[in-house]
């Protein structure tokens, strides 16, 4: 059972890859009339849909281990040594592939062959111990905390991957910090109805209101956008839409009704 869970993992990782790598070369393109924004938001549904055939995956090894706690089979130590010799190498080579990749995509995946590595890692010593002194639940007890440890961090990663999808504010940042950095830029006296999400969880896209003393020409305005998209740059926002505001004019909530006067007279 410890061998089939991981070898259960292996394939929906597998399928989910094929899927992943699919969806990321959809991302690579660049906005048209449908997806003005681009298509990187394609590579989440490659992460949803992993996390969504490990969850089954996982919960049909639970289904099968479980009642071998009450009633342990016996195991067959030189296959299991077997297996986990093949398995460490395979996802080991793999993890260290993926190494470098900087979406939430690639590190979901690799992150999973190095759970794929730890759980073979784990069976190889079970392996080892069934091969000299023979417990044979050891067995499911060892699917379990292999399945459950893989749930966890699955659940962990669906988490992130519904507030990139729900339009959240992406977890390193702090909508506070942002609003900070460009009340700092000179020519800036006031910034709100500041808006954060991310597009991947890498590219992030920014619209705020900010509120200037004046403008005296376009030219002003345009120096002043300029230091403000700069000044967001740290924080891995790539578009932002800044919407200014005079200090001495009607504020942003006035304006709508103001514009809407000339069509009532």
């Amino acid at each position: 059972m410890a061998v089939l869970s991981d070898a259960l993992h292996d394939l929906g990782d597998c399928l989910a890859l094929a899927l992943t790598w699919w969806f990321a070369r959809i991302s690579r393109r660049s906005g048209d009339e449908v997806y003005t924004f681009g298509y990187q938001r394609f590579v989440l549904l490659g992460t949803l849909t992993m996390g969504i055939v490990l969850s089954v995956g996982g919960a049909a090894v639970l289904f099968r281990s479980i009642p071998r706690l009450l009633a342990p089979q016996p195991t067959y130590a030189q296959g299991m040594l077997l297996l986990a010799g093949i398995g460490i190498a395979v996802n080991g080579l793999a993890a260290l592939r993926m190494r470098g990749g900087r979406s939430l995509s690639d590190r979901m995946v690799m992150w999973h062959f190095v759970e794929d590595v730890l759980g073979w890692v784990a069976i190889l010593v079970a392996g080892f111990v069934t091969l000299y002194q023979p417990i044979p639940i050891l067995d499911p007890i060892l699917s379990i905390l292999l399945t459950l440890y893989v749930l966890w961090n699955v659940g962990r990663r669906l988490r992130d991957t519904l507030v990139i999808l729900l339009q959240g504010v992406p977890a390193d940042l702090r909508v506070a910090e942002v609003e900070a950095a460009i009340r700092a830029v000179p020519g800036i006296c006031d910034v709100h109805h500041t808006h954060v999400w991310s597009l991947d969880g890498v590219q992030h896209v920014l619209t705020t209101h900010a509120v200037i003393p004046s403008a005296d020409s376009y030219g002003d305005v345009a120096a002043i956008r300029c230091r403000v998209k700069e000044s967001v740059r740290s924080f891995g926002i790539r578009h932002a839409t800044i919407e200014f505001e005079s200090q001495a004019g009607p504020t942003c909530d006035d304006v709508g009704s103001e514009c809407r006067r000339p069509e009532r007279e």
